[in-house]
């Protein structure tokens, strides 16, 4: 047999074995996928997540989608991580789980979703980032400014809690005279609203600012708050549920168009699933990881009726007076506000279960 023929029998031979749905080209896509913290799923739940995540789409894809897994910021900062995602090209095909503060530099009209107080419980907030209209097409603005693809909200530690060093906040009151750190410009704004001082520190910096005082109090999910170890600077803890915990796991654009019909739906259908397990995960183990706190000398109060009805009075009005600052179009703070309301809603002819 002459060699001409030998290897167009072997090109055809290595197409028939492909899975349904996978091409030759697409074979062997290698992606670097990056997060912060530590690879320690036990301890870090966007590894966690990863770790689900990837696994999922290298067994639906049949191997031909694999991953390189980057924790601790080793591809660079967050700034650092989405510049190389916008490239375009695909030099560098890579996937990232980016925070709310990154994306909100580029993508300001993500802040509706965050309003103090929004949702009602945890099912809610899962009703409005799944299925709502504004979420729809707040992923299909993301790809027309930055070229990327938003593929999940990834619940990344439930409700958010005060905490300090310096006294036990029970009210909007108590919050007279405390610099806190806030991840965001909004929720630098909602420490504005209750007559705190509130600056930008980069997760990185945060343990070192409140260990000498550049800030007094920070707020996170009691999950970050034992990541971050920051039992050892702070003393008190409220858990006033402001604000859901979510990151977004996002992809180069060129990478995302360049696969199979097949490989994009099972990262699709990855991302979900794995998300699922990260939210009952998260969901468990939340009374536990306040409790935990607690153990490791923290107080911890859980405002009233009242004193809640306070924050959202205050929190609320002050937050979206920031938030017509920056997001111009009204459209979004109208979409995102009645998305949430009918997700608290069907939550609760759901039956479901409240935050905390």
């Amino acid at each position: 047999m002459k060699k001409p023929m030998q290897i167009l029998l072997l090109i055809c031979a290595a197409a028939w074995a492909m899975p349904a749905g996978i091409t030759p080209a697409s074979a062997g896509v290698l992606i670097k996928i990056s997060h912060q913290g530590p690879a320690n799923a036990e301890t870090n739940i966007q590894h966690y997540f990863v770790q689900e995540f990837t696994a999922r789409v290298t067994e639906k894809t049949k191997g031909t989608v694999t991953f390189e897994v980057y924790p601790d910021e080793q591809l660079g900062s967050e700034e650092q991580r989405m510049e190389l995602i916008m490239k375009e090209g695909l030099n560098q095909p890579l996937a990232d789980i980016a925070s709310f503060a990154a994306l909100g530099t580029l993508l300001p009209e993500l802040y509706p979703s965050s309003i103090p107080f929004m949702f009602n419980s945890f099912d809610a907030a899962h009703i409005f980032f799944d299925t709502s209209e504004y979420m729809a097409k707040l992923k299909a603005l993301f790809h027309e400014r930055t070229g990327c693809r938003l593929l999940e909200v990834v619940e990344e530690g439930g409700f958010l809690a005060f905490t300090n060093s310096r006294r036990e906040i029970h009210g909007p009151k108590d919050f007279a005279g405390l610099k806190f750190r806030g991840m965001d410009e909004g929720q630098v704004a909602i420490f504005n609203a209750f007559g705190a001082s509130g600056t930008p520190i980069p997760w990185g910096e945060l343990y070192m600012a409140l260990k000498t005082g550049v800030v007094d109090g920070q707020m996170n999910p009691a999950f970050y708050i034992l990541l971050g170890s920051l039992t050892e600077v702070q003393k008190y803890m409220t858990l006033a549920n402001i604000q859901y915990s979510d990151q977004f796991l996002i992809m180069n654009g060129d990478l995302y168009d360049s696969l199979t019909d097949a490989e994009r739906a099972a990262i699709v259908e990855a991302a979900r699933e794995a998300n699922e397990l990260t939210r009952e995960r998260i969901e468990s183990q939340d009374a536990g990881q306040v409790e935990e706190c607690r153990r490791r000398g923290m107080q911890v109060y859980t405002p009233t009726a009242e004193e809640m009805e306070q924050f959202r009075t205050i929190g609320q009005p002050g937050y979206i007076d920031w938030l017509k600052k920056r997001v111009r179009d009204p459209q979004w703070l109208e979409m995102a506000q009645d998305g949430a309301a009918a997700a608290n809603r069907a939550a609760a002819a759901k039956g479901e279960r409240p935050g905390k």
